[in-house]
């Protein structure tokens, strides 16, 4: 997997990930071809880039006191005229150079377009003051827009690039400092307090203390032991500490959690393109409304003059610019996503939180997802003819080679893989568990469906014990089980909680015996829990519960949940303990492996979407009483200007305070 090293190149790149691609804006700084809209031009909140405006408003204001103070027979005529064409110039010229290129692409009814011909219309009737305003408040308004963008630029590369540039190795008893990014696996890195951990890697020290907020949203700190997994972006609280580099530069956790960021905007909200293609249909009418505003009452009013209806039709267009829309829009998902960001959700897409907002029922996975996915040896039972040591022994070396939190158990249980045994054919069996061959016979390790498979007689009946089972058969006779227990979350019941007053149903499902996942479901109020699952048994489950109750997000961690991750509406993944296919499959990744994440999730969706229908409703509404005003001559063009700038700012406004909300 590529990824970007810099988050700066990828909000760049991605266009402040606002619009795929984008128009080029006034200010002459480049963009691609499409029909967006951006405004991410440079540093907008550099004073440079107020500097055309404030000549031109110093200009405009200039020839308004001469308009009134000096005798008319001074100051008109083509003095006038060149007094507020130098006025236009350093507003107008970028805006109507890019209608000029939009014409050129076949994108004739642009923005630009729209205020080039508004303004040059008014110029026309002898409207000066009221051409360079219309174009000078469009530009202000482009400056603020693009400081908006900016600050939410700033935001997001604050929040996601959490990684050094570089680190410091242990080379023997020397340290030698290295750029991250050329840093191998093997490679010991010594970190010293306060120190931010560049990539990801197994902690060799007894103990280390770290701050995990560049990767969960929590500040809290997380105390790791010697042997556990550190990631890139962490920060090292007291003592120095030693990590072993585990995984590349480029693979790190953090820098797939860059790459989900860079490729959210990709995947763009039914209500985002609705109004892009909208944008497209509703520009072109009201031009030609416009048109029809000044010539059609030609044909009916007694006292026609030209000029009259000349102006009235260029408000109208002027009204008309869809900008406010297409910029706040794109933004109040970015906000979205920046704010499920910073609470450590990440939204591959903001599809995704329109999907969420509208989700019905939550399904959930249960090892890993709502209990801590850390099991514990309870009991070993085996039968008298085993040598039970050995057995111990063959079960820790073939579970080795699964990545089940059940494997680990059974380490820190039994200890070190002995090097000695030699394991043939291993082979792995989906939803029952693991088979091999040693010593010549043959070893099945997994759950009492896999002794069934292999028709070995047992005695026990498992569903009379609520905890976990690994049934062990060697040379084709049951050799015995092991109890296994988990724990569950801390958070598990609050969410379950809170999706209950959300009105969300819920239902769990689960690889582990029924029993088990009966009594976990009971304890947590999860009123709907089925067990003995297989992967296509679950798929088949969420199928089912899709075609009653509607739209479904599933949660899941491990391998087996990747198939019924694709098939929901929105696949959520634990991005901690789940695993790499689940988390490339998932539509949203929870950062730090807590369900109280979900409702939180949900609640970024559902407010992302009602900020953005606020402003779509606010925008529309405001631009057709000043259509109609206009048309009718009610308005002016000053009104024209609130209705197309000022709306488009506090339509902003609105759009980025999804940023600072507590969820």
């Amino acid at each position: 997997m590529t990824t970007k090293n810099t988050s700066e190149n990828l909000v760049d790149e991605d266009c402040c990930s606002l619009d795929a691609k984008v128009n080029r804006h006034p200010s002459g700084e480049g963009h691609s071809e499409d029909d967006g809209h951006d405004h991410s031009h440079g540093d907008p909140s550099s004073f440079q880039f107020f500097l055309p405006a404030i000549f031109s408003f110093v200009l405009m204001l200039a020839g308004i006191l001469m308009d009134n103070v000096f005798p008319q027979n001074w100051f008109t005529g083509y003095i006038r005229l060149g007094w507020y064409l130098v006025a236009y110039l350093p507003v107008g010229l970028p805006v109507l150079k890019e209608a000029f290129k939009s014409i050129i692409k076949g994108d004739v009814f642009s923005e630009f377009f729209l205020m080039g011909i508004a303004t040059l219309g008014a110029f026309a009737i002898g409207e000066y003051p009221e051409g360079v305003a219309v174009m000078l408040f469009y530009s202000v308004g482009e400056v603020f827009q693009g400081m908006a963008v900016s600050r939410a630029k700033t935001n997001i590369k604050t929040l996601l690039d959490q990684r050094p540039d570089e680190v410091t190795i242990l080379e023997g008893n020397r340290t030698k400092t290295i750029k991250a990014s050329t840093a191998n696996i093997g490679d010991i890195i010594q970190l010293k307090p306060g120190e931010k951990l560049g990539l990801d890697g197994e902690l060799l020290s007894e103990k280390a203390s770290f701050n995990t907020s560049a990767l969960t949203g929590e500040s809290k700190p997380d105390s790791k032991e010697k042997g556990a997994v550190v990631l890139a972006g962490m920060v090292n609280l007291n003592t120095v500490s030693q990590v072993k580099v585990t995984t590349a530069y480029t693979d790190s956790k953090l820098s797939r959690i860059l790459e989900l960021v860079q490729n959210a905007t990709a995947q763009k909200a039914p209500t985002e393109l609705f109004i892009r293609k909208f944008a497209k249909i509703y520009t072109p009418i009201v031009v030609y409304l416009a048109i029809a505003i000044c010539f059609l009452p030609f044909l009916f009013v007694d006292d026609y003059v030209f000029s009259d209806w000349l102006y009235r039709a260029l408000i109208f267009l002027v009204i008309s610019c869809p900008c406010g829309l297409v910029i706040s829009i794109p933004l109040g998902y970015f906000g979205g996503i920046g704010a499920a960001s910073k609470n450590g959700i990440l939204f591959k897409g903001s599809n995704f939180l329109d999907s969420l907002a509208e989700i019905k029922e939550v399904v959930m996975d249960k090892t890993g997802t709502m209990t801590e996915g850390v099991f514990d040896v309870q009991e070993v039972h085996l039968q008298p003819e085993f040598e039970g040591s050995k057995i111990l022994e063959f079960v820790n070396s073939l579970e080795s080679k699964s990545t089940h939190p059940i494997a680990t158990a059974i380490k820190n249980h039994v200890g070190e893989i002995d090097s000695e045994i030699i394991l043939e054919n291993v082979e792995e069996i989906a939803g029952h568990g693991l088979k091999a061959y040693v010593d010549g016979k043959e070893l099945l390790v997994g759950n009492f469906k896999l002794m069934d498979k292999f028709d070995i007689p047992y005695s026990i009946d498992p569903s009379s014990i609520v905890h976990t089972l690994v049934a062990i058969a060697y040379g084709g006779k049951f050799a015995g089980y092991l109890t296994i227990s988990d724990k569950i979350k801390a958070d598990a019941q609050t969410t379950i909680d809170r999706l209950k007053s959300m009105g969300i149903g819920i239902t769990m499902l689960s690889g582990d015996k029924n029993n088990v996942v009966k009594f976990v479901a009971e304890k947590l109020g999860i009123p709907n829990s089925f067990g003995d699952l297989l992967p296509e048994d679950k798929v088949e489950k969420v199928k089912e519960i899709k075609a009653q109750k509607g739209t479904v997000a599933f949660l899941g961690d491990g391998v087996n949940d990747a198939p019924v991750v694709a098939i929901s509406d929105v696949g959520i993944a634990m991005g901690g303990l789940g695993s790499d296919a689940t988390i490339e499959t998932a539509d949203v990744v929870i950062q730090d492996d807590r369900p109280s994440k979900i409702p939180m999730a949900i609640s970024i969706g559902k407010k992302t979407k009602q900020i953005v229908w606020q402003n779509i409703g606010f925008a529309f509404g405001i631009k057709v009483i000043v259509l109609v005003l206009g048309a009718i001559g009610m308005a002016t063009m000053w009104a024209a200007v609130f209705a197309d700038v000022g709306v488009a700012l506090l339509a902003i406004l609105n759009a980025i305070r999804i940023q600072r909300m507590k969820f």
